[in-house]
């Protein structure tokens, strides 16, 4: 939002000239776009992703608030933004005035997009609240009714809209006062007179100096669950420039109750909220000054996740420059718009003759960084439509950060103009699994090419697609992402591999829950089922012990719990599979970790045991996972006669020889793992006695009919 003059005070004034020289810090993803500045962020869910417009802050040493357009942005998992262009010019209609392109929000209804911005009107009277209409989020808007919908009157600022539940929409804008008014089902006809609140204590909190209420600028209007929630630009005593504080009612029109304050003070004086939630996640939204050259007049939209309290408050939001956490992975093997940005630097945003949106201004040394890129069981080939009228130069695609592993160059020359687009490729090797992707560019002096957009393919291509497996560690090399708990030691080895050629090995345990896990991330959902399976094994201490698959979770109320995934009695000596097809998340967990533990007490004289652990999956609610098979399975696999402990493809005194002289002289004499299981015809699997070479001499004398493994196994 912009500052209304006769409102900023001397004082307010020296805070935001302090403001403009603090620090900026900028490695890291909070704001959310650092291709432009971008004021005043309004989210919306539209369909599967979450959109955000925003305003234009004029780049350059601005001396106030000079607003060229309105922008829009999308994410599907909060971590990269695309960049939709610019939606409006401060000028596109004929009644706004030039650099006044206003605080705005944009609503759905009918598929028809709605869109209202704050601007000044050209014949004069002050601000006023206009309304654009487009059949896309993205535009192209038009102008219903040629004037402003609200105005023009010098309060009127801010428009925040809603739709209720019985299908009546409201408008609210306003400084220093909070006003009100009904819409038309046609959202661009006002249905009632322009009222507006009661200023009092009780619906805005107490004010401070000469403002009798927190209240200045910049509603928000939004329902959660069955409370609607009015946020804020506030001023409270303690904090630098514009404050965020909310109420809550149990109608559109109140009464509100003043809640208190949600985000403390600004660095760049103005703040301006936006809280929605988003594949059930609570996002706040407010601008900062946050990249080079921000400053008062110079902001940038970002965004932070927080939780509702049991009751409905809302805490403190705490401000990052992380920002929330991506919530899912991004899929290369589909078509990705060059302007998916997680961070970048030295890169601009423009529209090419047909009005699509590309990346360009780029230099030597620009990047790309997008977050969270899955690149399942790998990739061979990058594709980018790139355009250079100049020499062009290389697209270095690094892993996990700037100078990180290269996987592949692209190399990009004269396409005879900045929009003459073609479609290179390169070969790409080492992209695997889930990586923070980095477009590197490199090349001469001066600008270097466009990007419009760049995908991959590879083996990863349908695995991707297919998203039934959602990590598969099976350790060979390396530790695929799990960690100790408390302090168990996790050591790669050879010794013991229930496929492959390694395990991991978990050692040093003082204590039956010391162990081996893994967080979960973004792709698990709290509520939703899901197949795991881990295979162990131990070879110490007692002949069986009890194994744990479990899960440790936060509640809502803060609080740790567990609980069992699976429990299984493992054997001394035998690959055993924890697994469960279909183990419910709890809902509202949070920061889900699930790893393997034994049971029992433990201490020095009774130490925990150490085991392997090897294949450590998990899959889509229902899959099967395959892991050590049962007794008659594996009877049946191996065996092919039984009796034949020599392997000779017949039954006969010289395997009964050969089972005694495995007995009394076992190092001497020693069956191979077929023969053995061929020879244990008594207990089928549990080893080999004189019983059963005395059953085999029984069978060959005709004194028994079958053996005894026979009748068991079925065969």
């Amino acid at each position: 939002m912009r500052k209304v003059v006769s409102a900023i005070t001397a004082a307010v004034l020296s805070t935001a000239t302090i403001c403009a020289s603090s620090p900026v810090v900028t490695q890291a993803e909070n704001p959310i776009v650092q291709t432009s500045f971008t004021p005043d962020p309004a989210p919306v869910v539209i369909g599967d992703e979450l959109y955000v417009f925003t305003g234009c802050d004029r780049e350059g040493n601005n001396e106030f608030y000079t607003m060229t357009g309105w922008q829009c942005f999308s994410t599907k998992d909060m971590k990269n933004w695309t960049d939709h262009g610019r939606i409006l010019e401060d000028t596109s209609f004929k009644w706004c005035n030039a650099n006044d392109a206003w605080a705005s929000q944009c609503i759905e209804r009918n598929g028809k997009f709605y869109f209202y911005f704050t601007t000044t009107n050209k014949s004069g009277g002050g601000r006023a609240i206009g309304v654009a209409v487009a059949d896309s989020p993205e535009g192209p808007y038009s102008d219903p009714l040629g004037k402003p919908l609200c105005g023009p009157n010098w309060d009127y600022i801010d428009p925040t809209v809603i739709i209720d539940d019985d299908g009546q929409a409201w408008l609210m804008f306003g400084n220093p006062k909070c006003y009100y008014v009904k819409l038309k089902e046609d959202m661009v006809t006002l249905d009632g007179q322009i009222q507006q609140f009661n200023m009092t204590t009780q619906q805005f909190g107490p004010g401070n100096g000469d403002r009798t209420t927190t209240y200045g600028e910049g509603p928000w209007i939004y329902k959660h669950n069955n409370l609607y929630y009015l946020v804020w630009a506030s001023f409270v005593s303690g904090f630098g420039g514009e404050s965020q504080c909310y109420s809550t009612a149990p109608s559109v029109t109140g009464p509100w109750t003043y809640r208190g304050v949600i985000q403390q003070g600004s660095n760049c004086f103005t703040t301006h909220g936006g809280i929605i939630d988003y594949k059930d996640h609570s996002y706040f939204f407010y601008h900062k000054n946050g990249i080079s050259g921000g400053g008062p007049y110079n902001r940038s939209a970002s965004c932070d996740e927080f939780t509702y309290n049991a009751d409905g408050t809302i805490p403190v939001v705490k401000l990052t420059n992380s920002g929330p956490e991506q919530i899912e992975a991004l899929n290369p093997f589909e078509r990705v718009e060059a302007e998916t940005i997680c961070w970048c630097e030295g890169i601009k945003t423009e529209k090419d003759d047909s009005g699509a949106v590309n990346i360009g201004f780029i230099q030597k040394g620009s990047y790309v960084k997008v977050a969270g890129v899955d690149f399942g069981e790998g990739a061979d080939k990058f594709t980018a439509a790139v355009a250079s009228a100049g020499s062009g130069g290389n697209i270095e695609l690094h892993l996990d950060s700037k100078t990180g592993p290269v996987v592949g160059t692209l190399k990009v020359g004269d396409t005879g103009g900045w929009h003459n687009w073609e479609e290179l490729s390169c070969n790409v090797a080492g992209a695997s699994g889930v990586h923070d992707l980095y477009l590197v560019f490199n090349g001469g002096d001066g600008y270097l090419m466009n990007v419009d957009w760049w995908k991959f393919d590879g083996a990863g291509s349908s695995s991707a697609a297919d998203q039934t497996y959602i990590f598969k560690n099976t350790f060979e090399g390396k530790l695929d992402g799990v960690t100790d708990r408390f302090g168990a030691k996790l050591t790669l080895t050879d010794d013991e591999a229930y496929e492959g050629s390694s395990s991991v090995y978990v050692s040093d345990r003082s204590a039956s829950w010391q162990g081996v896990g893994k967080n979960l991330n973004y792709k698990f959902k709290a509520g939703e089922s899901y197949s795991f399976s881990a295979i162990v094994k131990y070879n110490e201490g007692t002949p069986s012990t009890k194994f744990h698959l479990t899960i440790q979770y936060t509640g809502a109320d803060d609080e740790t719990y567990y609980e069992k995934i699976d429990t299984k009695t493992v054997t001394k000596g035998e690959w055993t599979q924890l697994a469960n097809t279909g183990f419910k998340i709890p809902a509202g967990a949070k920061s889900p970790f699930i790893y393997v533990e034994t049971e029992g007490d433990s201490d020095d004289d009774n130490p925990a045991t150490n085991f392997y652990l090897d294949n450590f999956f998990a899959a889509a609610d229902g899959t099967i996972i395959e892991g050590p098979k049962n007794l008659k399975d594996i009877l049946d696999s191996k065996v092919t006669t039984w009796g034949d402990a020599n392997l000779d493809g017949r039954v006969d005194m010289s395997d009964v020889v050969l089972i005694m002289q495995s007995i009394n002289k076992p190092d001497e004499y020693k069956l191979t793992e077929q023969g053995a299981y061929n020879a244990d015809v008594c207990e089928a699997g549990g080893g080999i006695t004189k019983d059963d070479a005395l059953t085999i001499q029984k069978y060959l004398l005709n004194t028994i009919a079958k053996l005894p493994a026979s009748y068991k196994s079925g065969v």
